[in-house]
Protein backbone atom coordinates (compact mmCIF):
# COMPACT_ATOMS: atom_id res chain seq x y z
CA UNK A 1 0.00 0.00 0.00
CA UNK A 2 1.35 3.32 -0.72
CA UNK A 3 0.66 6.83 1.13
CA UNK A 4 1.49 9.82 -0.21
CA UNK A 5 2.02 13.29 1.47
CA UNK A 6 -1.21 14.63 2.40
CA UNK A 7 -2.44 11.31 4.28
CA UNK A 8 1.29 11.62 5.81
CA UNK A 9 1.03 14.92 7.26
CA UNK A 10 -3.09 13.85 8.58
CA UNK A 11 -1.24 11.40 10.68
CA UNK A 12 1.60 13.26 12.02
CA UNK A 13 1.96 16.64 14.19
CA UNK A 14 5.52 18.08 12.24
CA UNK A 15 4.68 20.52 9.58
CA UNK A 16 7.20 21.92 6.58
CA UNK A 17 9.86 22.61 6.80
CA UNK A 18 10.08 19.67 9.67
CA UNK A 19 8.38 17.01 7.55
CA UNK A 20 10.75 14.38 7.03
CA UNK A 21 9.21 11.68 4.33
CA UNK A 22 7.57 12.40 1.08
CA UNK A 23 5.71 9.06 0.99
CA UNK A 24 5.13 5.59 1.80
CA UNK A 25 6.13 3.07 -0.88
CA UNK A 26 5.06 -0.30 1.37
CA UNK A 27 2.98 -0.75 4.45
CA UNK A 28 1.90 -3.62 6.28
CA UNK A 29 -0.41 -2.59 9.31
CA UNK A 30 1.05 -3.68 12.79
CA UNK A 31 4.05 -5.35 10.60
CA UNK A 32 5.94 -2.56 8.73
CA UNK A 33 7.15 0.05 6.71
CA UNK A 34 8.89 1.58 4.27
CA UNK A 35 8.95 5.24 3.30
CA UNK A 36 11.20 7.93 1.33
CA UNK A 37 12.62 10.84 1.65
CA UNK A 38 14.11 12.87 -1.42
CA UNK A 39 16.98 14.62 0.08
CA UNK A 40 17.96 17.79 -1.85
CA UNK A 41 19.96 20.49 -1.79
CA UNK A 42 17.31 23.16 -1.79
CA UNK A 43 16.21 21.57 1.89
CA UNK A 44 16.30 24.41 4.88
CA UNK A 45 19.11 22.91 6.84
CA UNK A 46 21.26 22.25 3.95
CA UNK A 47 22.95 26.54 3.77
CA UNK A 48 24.59 25.38 6.91
CA UNK A 49 24.98 22.37 7.25
CA UNK A 50 27.89 22.52 6.03
CA UNK A 51 28.68 25.14 3.74
CA UNK A 52 30.42 24.15 0.71
CA UNK A 53 30.07 20.67 1.81
CA UNK A 54 26.18 20.02 2.72
CA UNK A 55 25.28 16.57 4.21
CA UNK A 56 21.98 15.97 5.83
CA UNK A 57 22.21 16.37 9.90
CA UNK A 58 22.44 12.89 11.21
CA UNK A 59 19.46 13.84 14.09
CA UNK A 60 17.17 14.37 11.13
CA UNK A 61 17.86 11.17 9.81
CA UNK A 62 16.76 10.25 12.89
CA UNK A 63 13.73 12.33 12.99
CA UNK A 64 12.54 10.54 9.78
CA UNK A 65 12.94 7.06 10.94
CA UNK A 66 11.06 8.10 13.98
CA UNK A 67 8.60 9.60 11.84
CA UNK A 68 8.15 6.68 9.64
CA UNK A 69 7.66 4.73 12.54
CA UNK A 70 5.05 7.00 13.67
CA UNK A 71 3.15 6.61 10.58
CA UNK A 72 3.46 3.20 10.60
CA UNK A 73 1.60 3.01 14.70
CA UNK A 74 -0.66 5.80 13.93
CA UNK A 75 -1.99 3.96 10.87
CA UNK A 76 -2.49 0.60 12.90
CA UNK A 77 -5.24 -0.17 14.72
CA UNK A 78 -6.54 2.32 17.32
CA UNK A 79 -3.86 2.88 19.41
CA UNK A 80 -1.90 5.70 17.82
CA UNK A 81 1.78 6.99 19.35
CA UNK A 82 1.55 9.94 21.78
CA UNK A 83 4.90 10.51 22.24
CA UNK A 84 8.61 9.36 21.23
CA UNK A 85 9.84 7.05 24.31
CA UNK A 86 13.29 6.07 23.67
CA UNK A 87 15.99 5.16 21.47
CA UNK A 88 18.56 2.71 21.58
CA UNK A 89 21.16 1.00 19.36
CA UNK A 90 21.51 4.68 17.59
CA UNK A 91 24.14 3.94 15.09
CA UNK A 92 25.41 6.36 11.91
CA UNK A 93 27.00 4.48 9.28
CA UNK A 94 27.45 7.03 6.18
CA UNK A 95 26.97 10.01 4.71
CA UNK A 96 23.83 11.51 3.53
CA UNK A 97 23.77 14.27 0.71
CA UNK A 98 21.71 16.18 -1.81
CA UNK A 99 20.47 14.06 -4.59
CA UNK A 100 20.27 10.91 -2.18
CA UNK A 101 16.80 9.31 -1.97
CA UNK A 102 16.75 7.81 2.13
CA UNK A 103 14.99 4.91 2.10
CA UNK A 104 13.76 3.69 5.69
CA UNK A 105 12.54 0.00 6.59
CA UNK A 106 10.78 -0.16 9.78
CA UNK A 107 9.21 -2.75 11.60
CA UNK A 108 7.24 -3.07 14.86
CA UNK A 109 9.02 -6.16 17.09
CA UNK A 110 7.38 -5.78 20.44
CA UNK A 111 4.12 -4.50 21.73
CA UNK A 112 3.69 -4.46 25.48
CA UNK A 113 1.50 -2.46 27.45
CA UNK A 114 1.25 1.08 25.89
CA UNK A 115 5.09 0.96 24.12
CA UNK A 116 6.14 -0.34 21.13
CA UNK A 117 9.32 -1.01 20.13
CA UNK A 118 10.74 -0.90 16.25
CA UNK A 119 13.67 -1.53 14.56
CA UNK A 120 13.75 1.07 11.99
CA UNK A 121 16.92 1.17 9.48
CA UNK A 122 17.49 3.43 6.86
CA UNK A 123 19.71 2.90 3.41
CA UNK A 124 20.90 4.82 0.34
CA UNK A 125 21.14 2.87 -3.18
CA UNK A 126 21.14 -0.06 -1.04
CA UNK A 127 24.11 0.56 1.64
CA UNK A 128 22.94 0.96 5.06
CA UNK A 129 23.35 5.01 6.30
CA UNK A 130 21.70 4.57 10.23
CA UNK A 131 20.23 1.74 12.33
CA UNK A 132 17.90 2.12 15.44
CA UNK A 133 15.49 1.09 18.19
CA UNK A 134 12.83 3.53 18.37
CA UNK A 135 9.82 3.20 21.23
CA UNK A 136 6.92 4.47 21.44
CA UNK A 137 3.88 5.55 23.96
CA UNK A 138 1.04 4.81 22.19
CA UNK A 139 -3.18 4.61 23.15
CA UNK A 140 -4.29 6.48 26.18
CA UNK A 141 -2.45 7.72 29.16
CA UNK A 142 -4.84 5.22 31.23
CA UNK A 143 -4.12 2.22 29.02
CA UNK A 144 -2.79 -0.64 30.68
CA UNK A 145 -3.73 -3.36 28.35
CA UNK A 146 -0.67 -6.06 27.77
CA UNK A 147 -1.29 -6.93 23.75
CA UNK A 148 1.16 -9.52 24.74
CA UNK A 149 -1.75 -11.99 25.87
Amino acid sequence: MKIDINKIISVLPQRYPFIMIDRVIDYVPDEQITAVKNVSASDPWMAGHFPDNPVMPGVLILEAMCQAGGVLVNLSGDKGAKYLAGLDKVRFRKRVIPGDQLVIHGKIIKKKLNIIKMEVAATVDGALVAEAQIMASIGDDNDTSDSDN
